[in-house]
């Protein structure tokens, strides 16, 4: 497990321009591999175009407990970038005069804002039809500060989704580091003391599974039915439904399948399980992703590559639905990470 963030540990790979290079050189440069352009194209699905928006996604900093292994955002203790109170008014302005009806809050930890509260307080007004915040799990149990998030998330009705890489302690902790998957049990049972996740309730609870590798996830339907058997069975731990996402190759993935010579073969996994089918919905269509410094993005992963909306209206301040909706949507080949076999996308599979 790595300690540091790639930015931390002046990492080659902490510079988009040198992950957006490696995406582009190799064996799409020189023809082994179609781009992501040219694959799209071959069924006249390019340029992607942005649809109505529907999901406001607003990164409020990649401060993080963890240093996961997988991590796209390249979060950690160390990441000090934070979204500011100011910024957040912006983002509550555009909340309130939307047609959106999901807001997510994601990070990082989001709950290691200092303004993270509050903004759930005054978000929570707007009265939006689905309100997630991404939790780690392990936030709840990292100090005592946290340990109300629980009865907190409840108060406003928060839809939590939680990272959970497996339902063992050995492929948990493998990826996210030691200790982790214990504290995740124990989060997850805390917020089903408080109804979160139970039969027939309201206080929605979902996890999501990443790869602890260099492969695709599973069948999504499949996997939650061995989640919920093997949780419940070990732990009385009850929950929704399980999202199941895959890793695109870009920050610490990418530094993952780099050094552990799966680059290629993880590339032409990827492109082999194309389906034109599931680029139809995905997220970057129905989308807006916003960064802790309140500019914007197609996704959250077209962010972390530092790759801004194809738009006049960059930054939250100065957002307009009119030359937002149609936009063409910006690509390159990590965008195959949401497109191969059901697809991908911070709501699971799409096809």
């Amino acid at each position: 497990m790595a300690t540091k963030s790639l930015h931390k540990r002046e990492s080659d790979l902490a510079n988009s321009n040198r992950q957006l290079e490696i995406l582009s050189n190799g064996i799409f440069q020189n023809g082994e591999l179609p781009t992501f352009k040219s694959k799209i194209a071959e069924t006249n699905q390019f340029p992607l175009k942005a649809k109505k928006l529907e999901i406001l996604q607003i990164n409020v900093g990649y401060m993080c407990n963890q240093v996961c292994d997988h991590c796209h955002v390249d979060a950690g203790p160390d990441r000090k970038e934070i979204m500011t109170r100011d910024t957040m008014r912006q983002c509550l302005d555009v909340i309130k005069n939307t047609g959106a009806h999901t807001l997510d809050l994601t990070g990082g930890a989001p709950e290691m804002n200092p303004d993270f509260r509050w903004f759930v307080e005054e978000a929570a007004k707007a009265g939006i039809k689905d309100f997630i915040v991404r939790s780690n799990l392990t936030i709840i149990r990292a100090n005592k500060k946290y340990y109300d998030l629980p009865e907190f998330f409840k108060k406003h009705n928060v839809h939590v989704v939680s990272s959970m890489p497996h339902w063992t302690r050995g492929k948990t902790d493998k990826q996210r580091g030691d200790g982790v998957f214990d504290k995740s049990i124990k989060a997850l049972q805390e917020l089903n003391a408080v109804g979160y996740g139970m039969p027939n309730s309201n206080l929605r609870l979902d996890l999501v599974y990443n790869p602890s590798g260099a492969f695709l996830p599973a069948d999504q339907m499949s996997m939650e039915k061995d989640f919920k058997k093997a949780l419940m069975e070990d732990f009385s731990i009850h929950f929704h439904n399980l999202f199941a996402i895959t890793n695109l190759p870009i920050s610490r993935f990418l530094d993952y399948l780099i050094a552990s010579e799966n680059y290629e073969d993880y590339m032409y996994a990827l492109v082999e399980a194309y389906n034109p089918t599931a680029v139809e919905n995905v997220m970057c269509t129905n989308t807006l992703s916003v960064s802790w410094d309140g500019y914007l993005y197609d996704c959250d992963f077209n962010q972390m590559l530092e790759l801004p909306v194809n738009s006049k209206a960059k930054h939250i301040s100065e957002y307009n639905e009119d030359l937002l909706e149609g936009r063409n949507i910006v690509i390159s080949q990590h965008c195959y990470g949401c497109t191969a076999g059901a697809g991908s996308s911070c709501q699971g599979t799409v096809a």
